[in-house]
């Protein structure tokens, strides 16, 4: 077993990947990897929207692209798998649930030799009427739910850069 602190030091964003597809059983280990991840009273009311249909994942790609500024850029950078963190409206620590979420996915990706990079507008995202189109595809109800962000994964077209060195000054104690 890998050392959490090794994968934690490793794991860099990426922003080109291969169009191999990602083995479901991996993205399963990853899903299971954010339902376990620490909310708010422990409600566990964040929801993962699996998105692998290559024609799906380029349609939310470039309307998160649009939602940049960008037209018919792929917000995506072409991966070929798409997981939407979702939580219910009315919780209170939504988005910080929503964030321990991604942040255990993108680990778990990294510990399986898979790249991910977090994709920001989720909640802009799930407000467009194509954003609306997919979560009711998936039989979410967007009047329910709010969109948190979303990680992208795949396995990385080239070679990944190593941490940038720490700045120094950023831990502090009281003993």
């Amino acid at each position: 077993m890998e050392d959490i602190l090794e994968v934690l030091k490793g794991r860099r964003s990426v922003r080109r990947y291969k169009s191999d597809p990602v083995p479901e059983e991996l993205l399963g280990k990853i899903v299971e990897a954010g339902l376990y991840a620490p909310t708010g009273m422990n409600r566990q009311e964040t929801i993962i929207l699996k998105i692998t249909r290559p024609e799906v994942v380029r349609q939310l790609g470039l309307a998160n692209g649009r939602l940049m500024g960008k037209e018919n850029t792929d917000a995506f950078y072409g991966a070929p798998a798409v997981l939407c963190v979702l939580s219910k409206r009315d919780i209170p620590t939504a988005i910080f649930d929503g964030c321990s979420v991604l942040s255990n996915m993108m680990n778990e990706a990294a510990s399986l030799g898979l790249g991910s990079c977090w994709i920001h507008r989720g909640k802009e995202q799930f407000e467009t009427e194509e954003g609306k189109k997919i979560l009711a595809q998936a039989g979410i109800d967007s009047s329910r739910y709010v969109g948190i962000d979303s990680l992208v994964v795949g396995y990385p077209d080239g070679v990944t850069a190593p941490a940038s060195p720490r700045k120094e000054g950023r831990a502090y104690s009281i003993s």
